[in-house]
């Protein structure tokens, strides 16, 4: 088995798309998208991980659970919607 390029593996994780020049408005746009919900994953880490904290000082294994997997869910659902606008963007 022959070891891949970067330029392959890259190719692979793509899926064969090809690179799509941004123009200069667009990186604006993506970047301040990028601040935006790194402000809003701040926030609900903020406001979750004391409850988290919390709830493993109680010793309560079924809450910290939940409270973990809250807090892993609204951070996926806030990247998949910075990647949902951000995929926008690129098609114009």
């Amino acid at each position: 088995m022959a070891l891949k390029s970067s330029w392959e593996l890259a190719l692979e994780r793509s899926g064969g798309k090809k690179a799509v020049k941004l123009t200069g408005e667009q990186k604006a746009k993506m970047a301040e998208l990028d601040r935006v919900y790194t402000a809003k994953i701040a926030q609900v880490e903020l406001d979750l991980q004391p409850k988290v904290a919390a709830a493993r000082a109680t010793g309560d294994p079924e809450a910290t659970g939940k409270l973990e997997e809250t807090l892993r869910n609204e951070v996926q659902k806030l990247r998949n919607k910075l990647e949902a606008e951000k995929d926008k963007i690129r098609q114009g």
